[in-house]
């Protein structure tokens, strides 16, 4: 690895900031120094990830399979800053296809390793593997037939010894220049964890449309899991008038419901037609006096529809590629069952 240059300071010269309680004055950094420090940090931990990745074995490969296997849920276990790393982990594993949850080890020696079964699966970090709460919930998960898989920096310690398959996240340097504050180290975990979500995702399939519900509040969710039911103006609100109405009375329908456009119903509710503020122009150009006509006269037949079931992109798609402002909904026989505006797709963030 190459030799990460020192951290640089200025001349000592007192900062006149307000200090935090119990803390002493402190040096200021040149801009230089807080770029170099910064690099530094990136480098160490980023050859730590690479470190890592060649390290990798068949044990990994055993762990993936465990974490497929498992019928229960991914139970992620830490403590400290290796905890906060779990959290993610869990979190991570959750969003992308396997059921999961954090478990703090502290608060599972007083009552939350109740929440264990014994269809789950365990994955405990900690650095040292030697902390007193990872320890002792060991014998309670294998009392329960829980297997579990340890992310620890020691494989000589007894948490790697006691777990049924080991992943090493040793790191040579830790980025904190005292090589003390859990930096490089924790920034391997969370690679691992990473690695071992990535890996089951591929295993599993999951494609976007997966990923969709369990993100259904995000842009991908609207994107894919909004149906033109959801967004469509239905009843009362849709703009209609039946074939035998006249041209001022289409124009108070449409004037009513802020459409821009009236559907035009036969008998049955079948949508014949559509008659739009352009077919409106249109017909004045090409009549003139349009006092006594019928709206047949002026409407655009055979209207494009969408099903109520399609999905909402889609029709945004349609609207998009035919340049159009407003869409009919409608079944298989096409009787109308809404309309849709791209203003409704807009406010509904589709497009």
């Amino acid at each position: 690895m190459p030799s990460i240059p020192p951290l640089k300071t200025q001349t000592p010269v007192v900062s006149a900031a307000p200090t935090a309680p119990g803390a002493g004055p402190h040096t200021a950094l040149t801009a230089e120094a807080a770029l170099a420090s910064a690099q530094r940090t990136l480098t160490l931990e980023a050859h730590a990830i690479l470190e890592l990745r060649d390290r990798l074995n068949g044990q990994f490969a055993h762990a993936v399979e465990l974490i497929l296997a498992c019928t229960g849920r991914v139970v992620v276990c830490g403590l400290g800053k290796t905890g906060h790393i779990a959290r993610k982990i869990a979190a991570t594993f959750a969003s992308t296809g396997t059921p999961s949850f954090f478990l703090h080890a502290a608060e599972a020696i007083h009552g939350d390793i109740g929440m264990l079964g014994g269809q789950d699966l365990l994955i405990a970090l900690s650095y040292s593997g030697t902390g007193q709460e990872m320890l002792t919930i060991l014998p309670a998960a294998h009392r329960l037939g829980v297997k579990v898989i340890a992310l620890t920096g020691n494989e000589q310690s007894e948490l790697a010894r006691l777990a049924e398959i080991h992943l090493n996240i040793t790191v040579s340097q830790e980025a904190c220049p005292l090589n003390l504050a859990p930096t490089s180290s924790t920034t391997t975990a969370l690679a691992l964890g990473d690695a071992l979500a990535v890996a089951c995702l591929e295993a599993r399939g999951f494609n976007h449309e997966d990923f969709a519900r369990s993100h259904p509040g995000g842009a991908l969710g609207r994107r894919l899991l909004l149906r033109v039911s959801d967004v469509m103006r239905s009843g009362d609100a849709v703009p209609t008038v039946l074939a035998e109405a006249s041209v001022f009375q289409a124009l108070e329908e449409i004037s009513r419901k802020g459409m821009g456009m009236t559907a035009v119903l036969d008998s049955s509710g079948s949508a014949i037609g559509i008659f739009t503020d352009g077919d409106l122009r249109r017909l004045i150009e090409r009549k003139g006096d349009i006092r006594s006509l019928s709206v047949i006269e002026g409407m655009s037949r055979n209207p494009r529809h969408i099903s109520a079931e399609a999905l909402a992109v889609d029709a945004a798609a349609l609207m998009d590629q035919y340049r159009l402002n407003q869409m009919l909904v409608a079944d298989a026989k096409g009787k109308l069952l809404g309309a849709l505006h791209m203003h409704d797709l807009m406010a509904a963030k589709v497009v």
